[in-house]
Order: C-alpha cells, then structure tokens, then sequence
C-alpha cells in the first residue's frame, strides 16, 4: 500500500511540477523577448517533456534502467496511439503538410535511430552524445529556418506556446521562482514515481521495465495530453499533432540521449523484443493515417485507441 501511495505522490507531482516549470519558463522567456516560434519549439517542447526526463535519470541512478528505457519507450508509445487516438476521437486531428514533412521526417528517422541503438543492447555514453548533438543541430536547423521566413511551422511552434500562457511576462522573478518551484516539485515527484514504481514491481512479481512501460509512462506523458487536448477544444488540430510529434523527438533525441550520456544503460530484453517494435509500428502506422488525407480521422483514431489497448494487454501478458 505504501508503495501504490508513493506512485500516486510521484505521478501528482509530476503533473504540478511540470506544469508549473513550463508556464514559468514560457513567462520568463516573454518577458525576456523570445519570440513564440522559439519559445513553443524549445521550452514548450522540452517543459512538457521534463516528466520523462527526471523520471528517467531517476531511475538510472536508481539502477533501474527498465524504467529509465520504458518510460522513455512507452511515452512515445502512448503519444502517438492513446493521446493522438483520444484527440481524434473527440475532432479529427488536422496535419500541416510542411511540418509533417520536416518534423514527421525527423521522428521517424529518430525512431529508426533508436531502435538501431536499443538492439545494439547497451545505450552508452557515446550513443547519448550522439543523439543530444542531433537534437541540437536539428533545434539549430528549425529556428535558422523558420527565422528566414513566415512558414506555416514557424506558425504552429508560436501557438503552442500560446497555448501555456504564463504569470504577467514584466514580474519576471516571479516567473523564475514558479519554474524553479516547478523544477524542485517535478525532481521529487520522480524520486517518489520510481521508489513507488520500483516497490510495485516487486510486490506484485511484474517486472520494472513493465512497470516502465505502462504506470510510469502513461503518468509522465500527462503534459502532452493536457497540451493536447487544450489545442483540440480551442479548434487547433495542426499544433496537437505538433505538440506530440515534438514531444517525441524530445523523448528520443533529448532525454534517452541525456539519460544515457550522464549514466549508460542496459536495455531490457522485453523493449529488444517487443516494445522498441511496436514504437517503430506505431510510428509508421501515424505517418500513413498523416499522410492520407492530411488528417486523422475518428475511424483512425478509434483504431489507434484499439492499437493501444492490444499493446498494453500484450505488454502485460510478458510480464
């Protein structure tokens, strides 16, 4: 019991921590006069992401490292087909042409690359620097770009950061102090998350990887279901596909590769598998319904929803 109440903690703080880090940073960069473009590319993207990366560095120094992958695995695994499928469900999800090209290009060469990573067995130091440069050069390549001229990206990154409006942009230390706050909420919240997630695993005899998979993953991806579902009720379909596309360049680029470069993993057999599969699946399976007619429908949406309740009985199953 003590165990399923540290969980609980954890996924709370995580949800508060990582709200309050985006909307202070978001205010922060106002008021020091960052374009929205940047700002909803850079701090909305990696804010909304800060969950999976606490919890994953977390759980590595832990030595956990079947959260620390599951986590990052299951994300993204549950952005494309649960929040994309629940978005879609309730309005079809619209898709800007030019940013599915640049930004869905860039997931799905992210996805290959890490699955290529995760089958080599161990992600060490040199495959974390690897992926942070990428994810540099890539954040680099957007702004220079988008800075150049009006594109109908450069749009959507400057909504997603309309969508998390902060405290007034001019109390500029307030701003400070609530991301701060929200960093120190979102650092315990994770210690609490994998204590728990590490606790349960061992009463109920299911593995941590699995517990990674699914409890913990699903608990950290709740800033982009929030993101997500706040641009679906304001008839912004083009920036939650972005948000979650963004996101999980975040999750491969920028924290597998942090976590791994400040703490080498081994990865599980189960993500090996099984689970780097059904990522790789999951992602190819988007791009299609993307692709065809520039929209994700309800009949595709309930079939992500349907996709993502087979992963997880199937996950559970080789627990």
């Amino acid at each position: 019991m003590i165990d399923l109440l540290w969980l609980i903690a954890g996924l709370a703080g995580l949800i508060v921590g990582g709200d309050l880090l985006v909307r202070g940073a978001v205010s922060v960069a106002q008021a020091m006069h960052i374009s929205p473009m940047v700002i909803g590319l850079t701090l909305v993207g990696f804010g909304t992401s800060s969950p999976e990366l606490v919890t994953s560095l977390q759980a590595a120094f832990s030595g956990s490292p079947g959260i620390a992958i599951g986590n990052i695995v299951g994300s993204n695994i549950g952005n494309l087909l649960l929040i994309l499928g629940l978005a879609a469900l309730l309005h079809p999800v619209v898709v800007d042409p030019a940013a599915l090209r640049r930004d869905g290009g860039v997931m799905l060469a992210a996805t290959l690359l890490c699955t290529a990573a995760v089958l080599w067995g161990t992600l060490g130091r040199g495959t974390g620097a690897v992926l942070v440069v990428l994810l540099g050069l890539y954040l680099g390549f957007t702004i220079l770009r988008e800075r150049r001229s009006a594109t109908p990206a450069a749009a959507l990154y400057a909504a997603e950061a309309d969508l998390l409006p902060g405290p007034a942009p001019t109390r500029l230390m307030r701003s400070a102090l609530i991301a701060l706050a929200g960093l120190a909420i979102t650092i315990l919240g994770a210690r609490f998350l994998v204590s728990g997630a590490v606790g349960l695993a061992a009463a109920a005899g299911i593995s941590e990887t699995v517990i990674g998979l699914t409890i913990v993953a699903i608990g950290t991806s709740t800033p982009e279901l929030v993101t997500t579902l706040i641009a679906m009720r304001k008839g912004q379909g083009d920036v939650a596909f972005g948000n979650i596309i963004g996101s999980n360049i975040f999750n491969i680029l920028g924290i597998l590769g942090l976590t791994a470069l400040i703490h080498p993993l081994d990865v599980p057999q189960q993500v090996i598998g099984f689970d780097i599969w059904a990522m790789l699946a999951a992602t190819i399976v988007l791009a299609i319904f993307a692709t065809t007619g520039r929209r994700i429908d309800r009949r595709e949406g309930a079939i992500l929803l349907a996709a993502y309740a087979a992963y997880l009985v199937t996950t559970l199953s080789l627990a």
